[in-house]
């Protein structure tokens, strides 16, 4: 078994930033962000859907659905932003594709750091899901049928639900039908390094409370693990890292030729992708 764990000792914060740091990889992120919100501008005004549905008392416990008409398939997302930034209202453009699949879209917003925790953020997370499962129905959204994405930070919140205790969940979990967490972050421990945890607040302890690889999966849904081909070493092997540890709930894992942190996102609004 490969061994895809980073060697014990103090880390180079130089290293992690190069690593971690995906805006200064892909200095072209801000058309992305760009287009991103003019697209879900423009889909918000044209496709039916309800927005800023509460799940919690926070302003940020706030939910958007697409419905597909007479589907009973959810497609759950948590967007990125390295769990301080961004808001799912920047997504929206993810909806279209899946919804003339029948597949309805729930785009979740949550708390930030360094207002919350990362832990914190994890609760919310489950807070929409279980909000979802019983509320969904009641706002012409089916639920029988869960898949959770999640991209970068929101990947990591996808594998936090699939490693979650079972009482943690309010509804029969079988309804889960899958996980597909889109670059995500699985091994904390360089975090503590990076200039982006001023606002985490991690450290060696905390980072390793959040650590996924060495949990096992709780849940039997079935995983798709993606991140881009042209992302930072360190992004490929956090996907290979969890693929491995996981391996008997993995369905695939996906590392696409070419697309780096921000263009593999787009990749779950193909059709044809799992």
């Amino acid at each position: 078994m490969a061994d895809f764990l980073i060697p014990r000792g103090r880390l180079d914060p130089a290293w992690v930033e190069r690593e971690y740091n995906n805006r200064e990889l892909v200095p072209e992120h801000p058309r992305y962000f760009e287009r991103w919100e003019k697209d879900s501008g423009f889909v918000r005004e044209t496709l039916p859907g309800i927005a800023g549905l509460a799940y919690g008392p926070d302003p940020r416990h706030r939910v958007d659905l697409f419905p597909a008409q007479g589907s009973e398939r959810l497609l759950v997302f948590f967007h990125g932003g390295y769990w301080r930034g961004l808001d799912k209202s920047m997504f929206a453009w993810l909806a279209p594709a899946w919804v003339a699949e029948g597949v309805s879209v729930a785009l979740v917003n949550y708390r930030l750091c360094p207002a919350v925790r990362i832990a914190d953020i994890v609760d919310d997370a489950l807070a929409a899901l279980n909000w979802l499962a019983d509320n969904a129905p009641l706002h012409g959204t089916g639920a029988s049928r869960i898949v959770l994405a999640g991209h970068s930070a929101g990947g990591h919140l996808v594998g936090a639900i699939l490693a979650a205790p079972r009482e943690r969940f309010g509804f029969d979990t079988a309804r889960i039908a899958g996980g597909v967490p889109v670059s995500g972050v699985f091994d904390f421990s360089p975090l503590p390094f990076f200039s982006g945890n001023a606002d985490l607040r991690l450290d060696a302890a905390s980072a390793r409370a959040l650590d996924l690889h060495d949990r096992r999966a709780t849940l039997d849904a079935p995983l798709v693990v993606a991140v881009g081909g042209a992302e930072s070493g360190e992004f490929i092997r956090q996907s290979r890292l969890i693929a491995e540890r996981w391996s008997d709930r993995l369905r695939a894992l996906l590392v696409l030729p070419g697309l780096h942190h921000f263009s593999v996102l787009e990749a779950l609004a193909e059709r044809g992708q799992p």
